[in-house]
């Protein structure tokens, strides 16, 4: 009988299990959507809906408690910053789980384990992304640069065969 077991050890060490619940909030915060399998998905929102809770009222006392759950201070921020104050009005059910399928190798049951909030990015966003990523690259300074190191380089290795050629004659005679 599996009556009042309080959570699911997945298998897992003590010390494994907590480790990676932590890695899964924080990768939840940070990303605000992550995959992973139904059964970790269950366990990991358990945490992380105590965590959003908590930072709902951004005191020093619940950010030292929380503190203890996520190592990583910039995640610690966004949480009481952004998300807790986003999540203000709503008294629980934080977080929701998309069912995705089976995994090829073991059949696993796969879901998305998200913010309610959460809104996916339009093409036109992700295409203005990209264009900004790549808008600095192609400054006249790196363009000569990288011209110059073109140039040197294949002064460089016909260099090293001269120096190998007459290193090979010697030897021949």
């Amino acid at each position: 009988m599996n009556h009042k077991n309080g959570f699911n050890p997945l298998s897992r060490t003590t010390a494994h299990r907590r480790a990676m619940s932590r890695n899964m909030v924080t990768s939840l915060f940070r990303y605000e959507r992550i995959t992973t399998t139904k059964s970790k998905a269950l366990e990991v929102r358990k945490s992380a809906e105590k965590l959003i809770t908590r930072a709902k009222e951004d005191t020093v006392h619940n950010r030292r408690e929380a503190a203890k759950f996520i190592s990583d201070e910039k995640i610690l921020n966004k949480l009481f910053t952004e998300i807790g104050p986003r999540m203000k009005e709503r008294n629980g059910g934080y977080t929701r789980v998309l069912k995705l399928g089976f995994r090829q190798g073991d059949a696993a049951d796969v879901v998305i384990l998200e913010l309610v909030d959460y809104k996916l990015e339009s093409e036109d966003e992700k295409a203005n992304k990209k264009e900004a990523k790549k808008a600095p690259a192609k400054d006249d300074k790196s363009k000569k640069a990288a011209t110059k190191s073109k140039e040197a380089a294949p002064a460089k290795k016909s260099a090293s065969k001269k120096t190998s050629e007459k290193k090979e004659e010697p030897k021949a005679e």
